[in-house]
């Protein structure tokens, strides 16, 4: 242990003054500046909607002053984004597949950036179609699938990736605040691409978990702000493709009893929504398999998750409610190189939960709905194949339309559709 301390030690010297500095603030939960935000005594940042004073979820008090003894607080209202809000408080959270970055993707990034007269690398037309859907949520979060080399590179793709981190900047450019990062591709390139990929996600200003630069890290709880809730995020692994992390710290490992005691402790932070991303399943199935059955029931049996979701087959799975909460399996790609041998590697699900506060100040899904996506190429575009299509013809109406009915054949396959799950038609919302 000590040779492999000693050995690290060189690497993370640029992140001891940051510790240093947490240390000294007695930050135990998160590391300020690495996308964690764990706030021990719950108290919220102040927002436009939301009074400094004020926790989100509780009746707050209108008008100056503080209200007499007895008197009952009335509740601030806050709709958010998305569907009209059928309650006084309300916030959407949007959330997409693998961005798994290959050759072709990259390629088209250069000539991207060579239209638009700009050196390097641009992956925003790439990721552009997203854009208007994640404008439509108060919180959007993506999947950082594999590790980022320098902006130069070397870049590489399957099967040891070392992907451009301009992906990371476009994810930032389109509108997502966070992102997870544990899959088993995040120690690809060991300590020395985690490190990379962790540090290009604070450089763009985005928010993650599931992976970590030291162990005071891993103990903290991604927390973000909406104008109307705190969202606790909790993501880990099934593996790791047989790859021993130089800690074990490093990449939280799918394991219930363990994703259950952080949602416990987000919930002590104060975290209104927690939710749940496991990265598992069978790659190119239509089904989830045991695993991940039997992880996300347990989950939702604990009571402390709003929602549990999942990427990495690389195909979309159904939606399931169970016992009443939403499980969204399999969401499959964000962004991918076009397989010509499997299909369905070149669809994806977007999905946008919409959370509601009652009147006894419990937050629930009030909404659900998900969008299909494809991937095409010349150029390489994601693109809705939505029934209302808001980008217009993506691979054309033939195959657009059969790509929709077998995403939603899949999706509604264990009842979503009975229990309100639907499709996403963000062309039709004001």
């Amino acid at each position: 242990m000590g040779t492999i301390a000693a050995r690290a030690a060189g690497r993370w010297r640029a992140h001891a003054v940051a510790l240093s500095l947490a240390g000294a603030l007695g930050l135990t939960g998160a590391l300020a500046g690495c996308g964690l935000l764990a706030e021990q005594n719950g108290t919220p940042p102040q927002t436009a909607s939301q009074p400094a004073t004020a926790r989100p979820g509780t009746a707050q008090p209108t008008g100056a002053g503080t209200p007499s003894p007895g008197a009952t607080p009335t509740p601030v209202p806050t709709p958010g984004k998305g569907p009209a809000c059928p309650v006084l408080r309300c916030t959407s959270v949007l959330v997409t597949g693998d961005m798994l970055v290959h050759t072709q993707l990259w390629q088209q990034a250069q000539q991207d950036a060579a239209a638009a007269g700009s050196p390097g690398l641009d992956f925003v037309p790439l990721l552009e179609g997203q854009r208007r859907y994640i404008s439509r949520s108060d919180l959007a979060i993506c999947h950082q699938e594999t590790p980022v080399a320098g902006p130069e590179g070397p870049f590489s793709a399957y099967p040891s990736f070392n992907v451009p981190p301009q992906i990371i900047s476009a994810s930032k450019a389109v509108g997502y605040q966070a992102c997870t990062t544990a899959s088993n591709h995040t120690i690809d390139r060991g300590t020395d691409g985690l490190l990379r990929t962790l540090d290009a996600l604070d450089a763009a200003g985005l928010k993650h978990t599931g992976s970590y630069r030291t162990e005071n890290e891993s103990h903290g709880i991604l927390i973000v702000q909406t104008p109307a809730a705190k969202v606790a995020v909790i993501q880990a692994t099934y593996g790791l493709n047989g790859l021993i992390p130089e800690y074990p710290w490093q990449v939280d490992m799918l394991d219930a009893p363990a994703m259950i005691a952080k949602a416990e402790k987000a919930r002590a932070l104060g975290a209104d929504i927690v939710l749940a991303a496991m990265h598992a399943g069978d790659e190119y199935a239509s089904a989830p398999n045991a695993q991940q059955q039997e992880i996300a029931h347990a989950l939702a049996d604990s009571g402390q998750f709003n929602l549990v979701y999942g990427h990495h087959t690389h195909s979309v799975l159904p939606i399931e409610n169970y016992n009443g909460t939403w499980i969204v399996y399999g969401l499959g790609n964000g962004v991918t190189e076009l397989s010509p041998w499997y299909v369905v590697n070149n669809e994806g699900l977007l999905v946008r939960a919409q959370f509601g506060q009652d009147g006894s100040g419990k937050w629930s899904v009030t909404d659900l709905a998900w969008a299909p996506s494809v991937i095409v190429r010349d150029p390489y575009r994601w693109c809705s194949v939505a029934s209302d299509a808001p980008q217009g013809p993506c691979a054309g109406q033939e195959a657009d339309a059969a790509t929709r009915q077998r995403t939603q054949a899949v999706v509604e396959s264990m009842g979503a559709a009975a229990a309100g799950a639907h499709e996403l038609l963000i062309s039709r919302e004001p």
